[in-house]
């Protein structure tokens, strides 16, 4: 939480950050804290790892990235430090774990954390990029969210998927091409495109899941 508050300071001190980036920010780093105290405590984990910290370092720069995002609606965004944030923040998604692999600390709490991390920046950088190109991009933000709020009421959505170079290389696609139509470095239109190309992979890699998902489910037995 420190440190996040430290990364607030900086961003007001070189680009200004109005009430509501304070109260985002803040709102971000106080969440992080309890969910991840929460998570440690019932996975009885003995320390937090190094994978674990550099997750948490690029959590600190979503909150950063938060913070700007919803400064925007108030005023002009610093689309420079927005997409710099971001840009880094994907970049260490690579890092996180290729550490737990090499220091044997991978666990189920580690790719969950990488996970929710993850979707947060995808859905933060779906609201940036949805105040030039529509609400529509919001779809690709909130499909990991559906996702989950259905397994609720469907618990053979929650079964272990297999591991799939596609879906890792559609989940990367997302981050990419809404920092690019984020740093609005090209026409309108190519951008909506593009990020209208994510999000039709996106959809697909979600309905190639739930399919085999589906056809795996275990069955209720059968009396007789």
């Amino acid at each position: 939480m420190g440190v996040q508050i430290l990364l607030l300071v900086a961003l007001c001190a070189a680009v200004g950050l109005g009430p509501a980036g304070w109260l985002a920010g803040a709102a971000f780093a106080v969440g992080t804290w309890a969910v991840l105290t929460l998570a440690l405590r019932r996975s009885w984990a003995r320390g937090f790892g190094a994978a674990n910290r550099v997750t948490l370092a690029r959590a600190t720069l979503v909150g950063g990235v938060t913070a700007l995002v919803a400064d925007s609606f108030g005023r002009h965004a610093p689309v420079a430090v927005l997409v710099a944030l971001a840009s880094v923040a994907l970049v260490l998604d690579a890092v996180d774990g290729k550490v737990a692999r090499r220091t044997g600390t991978a666990t189920a709490l580690g790719a969950r954390f990488d996970m929710e991390v993850d979707a947060f920046l995808i859905l933060v950088l779906c609201v940036f990029v949805s105040m030039s190109l529509g609400p529509w991009v919001l779809v690709i933000g909130a499909m990991r969210y559906v996702f989950v709020a259905a397994a609720r009421f469907a618990p053979w959505l929650r079964a272990p998927l297999p591991p799939s170079t596609a879906r890792k290389t559609v989940a990367a696609l997302q981050g990419i091409v809404l920092v690019a139509a984020g740093a609005d470095l090209v026409p309108r239109p190519v951008s909506a495109a593009a990020v209208g190309l994510a999000l039709a992979a996106l959809v697909w890699s979600f309905g190639r899941d739930v399919r085999w998902l589906w056809r795996t489910r275990r069955r209720p037995a059968t009396a007789g």
